[in-house]
């Protein structure tokens, strides 16, 4: 009982320390999946623009450009640790350019970029995975690209790939626990704070488990339940009404 008296003193002492760290895990991992789902969304659209014929010498170059561009983002960013990723744009952005860069703005920079570069792939391989017969058919009434993407194309992919969205979700709140390495004070390194403190670090650290473990399992369990909701009920009916003999 001992251990658990001791858990608990540490939540009552620590709480508002634990709870300010949370929040800022839970912000960080919303806005980083989101604003990194529309980049990866964004670069795999581009990345799926058929090239222009060769004699759009211009288009076509600049087409090209971009895709290595984007190629060499997706590349660099899934190649490498997200606390190494951390590191070299925090003071990267200080040494180089002498911009000192807010930590929680880095932080969320970072998730950002990072979530960009592996839904970029995931929005390539939804798009891909979409039957040709379809771009076939909306070409053929006259729809451009752009239009086919926008009104056939991206409703479907973005349904597909929900649960891969969802992992990414889940993934970012366990990994913003890296940015402790440039002094982002969410739950990871607010937890380290309060067992420098209180120099109980299993303790301390089987509080912090609790929680990362409930807020996995709690988006876990809604995310499910939004995808549900989205493919609507399994057996339906349509009703057709008789017209009345007169």
């Amino acid at each position: 009982m001992s251990f658990f008296k001791e858990v608990a003193d540490i939540v009552q002492t620590y709480w508002p320390m634990i709870l300010r760290g949370t929040g800022i895990t839970i912000v960080l991992s919303i806005t980083g999946t989101l604003i990194g789902a529309v980049i990866g969304l964004l670069a795999g659209v581009i990345k799926t623009i058929p090239l222009p014929p060769k004699k759009n010498h211009f288009k076509r170059f600049f087409l090209q450009l971009v895709n290595v561009l984007i190629q060499i983002y997706v590349e660099v960013f899934r190649g490498t640790p997200m606390i190494v990723q951390a590191m070299v744009i925090y003071y990267g952005t200080a040494l180089l350019f002498d911009v000192h860069l807010n930590k929680f703005f880095a932080g969320l920079l970072i998730v950002s970029i990072n979530t960009g570069a592996y839904m970029s792939e995931i929005v390539r391989g939804g798009i891909v995975s979409i039957d040709k017969g379809q771009f076939e058919g909306a070409h053929a009434i006259g729809m451009t690209h752009w239009q086919t993407m926008r009104c056939v194309v991206i409703p479907q992919v973005i349904r597909n790939i929900l649960p891969a969205t969802g992992n990414e979700f889940i993934i970012n709140i366990k990994d913003t626990s890296v940015l402790s390495v440039i002094s982002v004070t969410e739950l990871f390194f607010q937890s380290k704070s309060i067992a420098g403190n209180n120099f109980m670090y299993f303790q301390t650290f089987f509080v912090t488990c609790a929680i990362y473990l409930v807020l996995t399992f709690s988006i876990t369990r809604l995310l499910r339940w939004f995808e549900k909701k989205l493919d609507g009920p399994k057996n339906y009916t349509i009703h057709i009404e008789e017209k009345k003999e007169a």
